[in-house]
């Protein structure tokens, strides 16, 4: 039996309807189906090629993953001055890390909204808004679980912005790292990324700035996603964690050694705020040669385009 046997003829939908459409009168129905009716004719469209973004929507925004793309990769260089956004426990999900379900009026997102004139009744979803990368990377670590351990005692997307340490959320210290020319770590335990694949989970990271994750293991997909969004995938040696090496999150971070992203290991280089340094070894996980090949172009996207426009 084939699948098309289950499914109902044209004559069968038109009998169950209540009506007896001859192939002729069923042709002449649906001829101009994708036509619209006059409401849908009536809809002011844009001509051309080039889709014509509208500055005001909290919708639809124009996403800046290609902003400052050149013809030819940079060469990959090592991470210096690094800070870092959270340090997490072990199976932080795709759930808490990429942005999901309502959105809280005191939250970043909502905050966002409100300024662009947005009434919280009609705030919707993450989910309906993940066209606007403005509200998506406003949501991202912003769930209301997520327990950050260079905050501890809260609960949600908090981090402290270092040095100064002040009380912030992750998206305003990531912003305020971007400002300054910082690049941004994320330090998380076991099965970081796991449960459902979600692109958002390695967008938001992206957009915040985070150029590296360390973590003691990953989820399969997750990882991929990371590299395909041009961030960094590194794990811990066997045996080795934040804890065991006393990361706080409060340091500065240098991964050296990348070698083109080539290298199956780097060295971190850790300077503590008094100014002591120590190191240690971490795995790189990118693992295939086409995601060396994504990496060095900074992400999948500009992979494609660059070789789309060769």
């Amino acid at each position: 039996m084939y699948l098309r046997d289950l499914w109902p003829s044209q004559r069968e939908i038109a009998e169950a309807m209540g009506q007896h459409l001859s192939r002729a009168q069923f042709q002449s129905a649906y001829a101009e189906v994708f036509a619209g009716d006059s409401r849908w004719q009536a809809l002011a469209a844009p001509a051309g090629q080039v889709y014509d973004w509208r500055e005001d929507s909290t919708y639809i925004r124009n996403p800046p993953y290609f902003d400052g793309i050149r013809p030819e990769p940079e060469p990959v260089a090592d991470i210096a001055g690094a800070r870092c956004l959270a340090v997490l426990g072990d199976s932080v999900t795709t759930d808490h890390i990429s942005p999901a379900g309502s959105i809280k009026v005191d939250s970043p997102a909502g905050r966002y909204l409100i300024a662009h004139g947005v009434q919280p009744a009609d705030f919707n979803s993450y989910g309906s808004r993940r066209g606007n990368h403005e509200v998506m990377m406003r949501g991202t670590f912003a769930n209301i679980r997520l327990r950050n351990r260079m905050a501890p005692g809260t609960e949600g997307g908090v981090t402290l912005h270092q040095p100064s340490g002040e009380l912030m959320s992750i998206y305003d210290a990531a912003m305020r790292y971007q400002a300054e020319g910082v690049p941004a770590i994320v330090i998380a335990g076991k099965e970081y990324g796991s449960g459902s694949s979600r692109d958002w989970a390695a967008k938001g990271p992206r957009l915040l700035g985070v150029r590296a994750v360390i973590a003691e293991s990953y989820e399969r997909i997750h990882r991929t996603n990371l590299v395909c969004m041009g961030v960094l995938p590194l794990q811990f040696l066997d045996g080795e964690s934040a804890e065991t090496l006393g990361l706080t999150g409060r340091e500065t971070y240098a991964v050296e050694g990348l070698h083109g992203g080539n290298a199956k290991e780097v060295s971190v280089l850790v300077t503590n705020p008094e100014g002591g340094e120590r190191r240690f070894r971490a795995r790189v996980r990118i693992d295939t040669p086409n995601e060396v090949d994504y990496y060095r172009h900074g992400g999948i996207l500009h992979y494609v385009l660059r070789r789309l426009a060769a």
